[in-house]
C-alpha cells in the first residue's frame, strides 16, 4: 500500500503506518523512515510529504531551497546595524543629558587614542554578539534584521539553537571577518551557504518562503 511506512526506532524496524499516523506519534528529522514513494530509508527530514509538518512544529530542515543567500543575509546585517545605531544614539544622548544637568564629571583612564578605539571596538563586537545570541535562542531564531528578512538561525536538523551555541556562533564571527571578510565570503562557494561561523557551530541561516 502507497501508505505503508516503516519507522527505525532504538534499532528495531516498527510499522506499517499510515502517513498520518507518523504524524501523530511524532518523529524527529533524523528518524530513518521507509518510504512507499521511494523505496527506500531516509532521514524524516528528507522526505517532501513531511515538510510541512516539521515547518508545523517549529522545525525547518535546512536544504539546498532554502539556505539563505549572501544578500539576504546581507540585508538584514544593515538592518540590524541600523537598530543598533539608533539605540546607540538614543543612549548615548540620556546619558548626555544626565551627565549636563547633574554636573557628574567622569575621570577617564589614561589611554591612548589608539587604545581607546581597540577597547570601542572590542565592547561593540561583545554587545552585538550577546544581541544577535539573544534572538537566536528565542522562537524568533534570529535578529530583528533576520526577522524582517525572514530568515531564521536552525542547527543542522532544523531545531533552534541553544544560547551557548548561539553565543558561540556570533564570538566565531571575528575569525569570519579576519582575511578582508573572506569567511562571509564563504557564502557563495559553500554547497549549504555557510560562513566560516556557521561550520564551526554546525549551524544553518534559512530562508522562510
Amino acid at each position: 500500500m502507497l501508505n505503508d511506512y516503516y519507522a527505525l526506532r532504538n534499532g528495531e524496524t516498527t510499522g506499517p503506518f499510515s502517513h498520518t499516523e507518523l504524524m501523530e506519534q511524532g518523529m524527529d528529522p533524523g528518524t530513518q523512515i521507509f518510504s512507499p514513494l521511494t523505496n527506500a530509508w531516509q532521514e524524516a527530514s528528507e522526505l517532501p510529504e513531511f515538510e510541512n509538518y516539521f515547518e508545523s512544529i517549529g522545525i525547518l530542515v535546512p536544504t539546498q531551497a532554502n539556505v539563505a543567500s549572501f544578500w539576504w543575509r546581507l540585508l538584514a546585517y544593515f538592518i540590524d546595524q541600523a537598530i543598533y545605531f539608533v539605540v546607540a544614539l538614543a543612549f548615548g544622548a540620556v546619558i548626555g543629558l544626565i551627565i549636563l544637568y547633574s554636573g557628574i564629571h567622569f575621570e577617564y583612564p589614561d589611554i591612548n587614542p589608539s587604545g581607546q578605539k581597540l577597547l570601542f571596538r572590542l565592547l561593540e563586537f561583545c554587545l552585538l554578539a550577546l544581541y544577535n545570541a539573544a534572538f537566536e535562542a528565542t522562537k524568533l531564531q534570529g535578529s530583528i534584521g533576520k526577522a524582517v528578512c525572514k530568515l531564521k538561525v536552525v542547527d543542522g536538523m532544523g531545531r533552534r539553537i541553544t544560547f551557548p551555541n548561539a553565543l558561540g556562533r556570533n564570538f566565531g564571527k571575528f575569525l569570519s571577518s579576519i582575511l578582508c571578510g573572506m569567511g562571509f565570503l564563504n557564502i557563495f562557494w559553500n554547497p549549504r551557504r555557510q560562513a566560516w561561523h556557521d561550520e564551526l557551530a554546525k549551524t544553518f541561516v534559512i530562508r522562510k518562503p
